[in-house]
């Protein structure tokens, strides 16, 4: 056998078990999320249906953790949008300024008084560690030419919509118009890493596509117990007898599952083919965007 014949045995074998390492750890990571989210939900909630609002913030922080989890792996920051990473460190900074010290838009059970902040905050760290990695460490790696999405306009639309259409659930505006920033900054982050991805070929490696899907299941789980919650939900209408702020928040929730609608279909027949460890191939995507 040549040596060429050798050494690539040998870079087929290591890849091979890379991979299989990886796939490991992605199992692994997500039997330890369902126990969390099982542990809080049964002896820290007690079984209160307000925990959701706790769950759904947990699986921001188990979706950012897989982002994690590929550049550790892969040791390369290719499909990754820092825009989008920006985009939720803001909107992170902006719900911890209400919730780390009032109550308005916290779940009434034990889990809002201290398991949702710690969520977020963890999940600001790990935004914050994937930004130095992308853009640092990894910056050879890093499409950022492709990555140039306008993320200052967007975010100043969001803070000015927010201004305009915040609750009043804190009884402090400041920081009620902080909140719904911080909603409607982590809804628009998707379009940054959806820019990304149609401009780099639509295609989409398995664990930056278990980081997309668990975000938009997050929102949904976040956007039913705002609709449960939403006869609770006051502000001072701009039309008397219209709650504009439960439309705005209910409306926030919609429009990331919309955005990522096209996707969830590409991501669901890639793992009902593939299983978890599925790469999703989004060409049609790809050419329509």
């Amino acid at each position: 056998m040549s040596a060429t014949n050798v050494a690539s045995k040998y870079l087929i074998e290591t890849g091979s078990r890379g991979l299989r390492g990886t796939y490991n750890q992605l199992f692994l990571a997500y039997v330890v999320f369902i126990t969390c989210a099982l542990l809080v939900y049964h002896f820290i909630a007690n079984g209160e249906y307000s925990s959701v609002l706790t769950i759904s913030v947990m699986l921001q922080c188990f979706a950012l953790t897989l982002l994690a989890l590929q550049t550790l792996c892969t040791g390369t920051a290719e499909g990754i949008s820092a825009q989008a990473l920006i985009l939720d460190a803001l909107a992170l900074c902006c719900k911890l300024s209400s919730t780390l010290w009032l109550n308005g838009y916290l779940p009434v059970d034990a889990s809002g008084d201290g398991v949702i902040q710690a969520a977020d905050i963890f999940s600001l760290i790990i935004v914050l560690w994937l930004l130095h990695r992308v853009t640092v460490a990894l910056c050879h790696t890093y499409p950022e030419r492709q990555d140039s999405f306008p993320i200052g306009i967007v975010a100043c639309i969001c803070l000015g919509c927010a201004a305009l259409l915040h609750a009043d659930m804190n009884r402090r505006p400041i920081f009620d118009t902080f909140w719904m920033a911080g909603l409607f900054l982590s809804t628009v982050a998707a379009l940054p890493q959806l820019s990304l991805i149609a401009r780099t070929g639509g295609r989409v490696e398995a664990l930056t596509s278990h980081y997309i899907a668990m975000m938009a299941l997050s929102r949904m789980i976040g956007g039913t117990f705002m609709w449960q919650a939403r006869l609770d939900i006051t502000c001072r209408p701009w039309v008397k007898g219209f709650n504009h702020a439960v439309w705005a928040i209910l409306g926030a929730h919609f429009l990331h599952v919309l955005l990522l609608g096209d996707f969830a279909f590409f991501y669901i027949r890639a793992v009902v083919q593939q299983g978890l460890r599925c790469r999703v191939e989004m060409q049609r995507f790809a050419t329509c965007v």
